[in-house]
């Protein structure tokens, strides 16, 4: 059997970017042969993956990208299972990567964006498995948005666990990150009160007018009292109703009018939204393993 070097250990980590005893291990089955070492951990890395391939995603991180000309912009929420593979650089160029990508070449489906080349000739499908084999987690893409623009982009990353792109028009680029971070902060259902769904309006009428109805008054006011309820709720879930944050004595309608400027729209993505995250007892699983022994 061929010797298997320290030197050999550390070329062969280099262009897997696995660990070194994986590494050894392969290449002490392939009798020192570092093709025939990487082949057989890209097969087992491949088995990995799909292992990996259940397990929730709640965490990660949004990418986000801009062009130079403030025209183009996009959002990717980029997902892995712990906080930790979150930070990783190899993690975080990804999803940078991913948002130019998207931004420059105009996709919006996930199934397309994986089968799509970056640079190097490689498929994002094929550097999202080869993530997932040097760090261990089942890593996804979510979901993704493009914005392209007459007017301008504004793009703001609270921490990497929020992403939000505004398009607007009218106004300076201080105006438009303000508010970017307004919406960070402040989480606007939609632009105006024009863009909230009829059934969610019909939803929240339906609450209102049974709970206003337990007041047991007249049924002119009981209709006031709804309407004032959905007057309110319409302030809170609108980007134009809300106050603003840096100035809640005005809302976010009159600072624009102010500036002679308009948010045509907005997206944001928070990490792991509407994910439900496993919850693991750990007191239990030790019992039940006792009782197994």
């Amino acid at each position: 059997m061929a010797e298997i070097t320290a030197g050999m250990v550390k070329a062969l980590r280099e262009l897997t970017g696995l660990g070194m005893m994986e590494c050894k291990k392969a290449l002490s089955e392939t009798d020192g042969d570092m093709k025939a070492a990487e082949d057989l951990l890209r097969i087992k890395s491949g088995a990995k993956a799909s292992k990996a391939a259940g397990r929730v995603t709640a965490e990660g991180m949004i990418g986000a990208f801009v062009s130079a000309d403030k025209k183009s912009g996009a959002l990717v929420e980029l997902n892995c299972e712990t906080d930790f593979v979150a930070k990783n650089q190899d993690f975080v160029d990804f999803a940078k990567a991913l948002a130019e990508l998207v931004s420059k070449t105009g996709l919006t489906d996930v199934a397309a964006l994986s089968g799509s080349e970056m640079d190097g000739g490689k498929t994002v499908e094929a550097l999202r498995q080869a993530l997932v084999m040097k760090l261990g987690e089942n890593i996804s893409v979510r979901r993704m948005v493009r914005f392209q623009t007459q007017g301008q982009l504004a793009c703001y990353l609270h921490g990497s666990k929020i992403g939000v792109l505004v398009d607007y028009a009218g106004a300076d680029e201080a105006l438009g990150k303000d508010i970017a971070m307004h919406i960070a902060a402040s989480k606007p259902v939609c632009v105006s009160k024009d863009e909230v769904p009829a059934e969610l309006l019909a939803k929240e009428r339906e609450i209102y007018t049974a709970q206003a109805a337990e007041s047991g008054k007249p049924a002119n006011i009981v209709e006031k009292m709804v309407d004032g309820r959905m007057a309110k709720y319409l302030a809170e879930i609108t980007l134009l109703g809300q106050p603003f944050v840096k100035d809640p004595d005005q809302t976010v309608e009159k600072l624009l009018a102010a500036r002679k400027a308009k948010v045509n729209a907005f997206q944001m993505f928070v990490v792991g939204e509407g994910i439900e995250k496993a919850s693991t007892d750990f007191v239990a699983e030790v019992m039940a393993q006792v009782g197994q022994s």
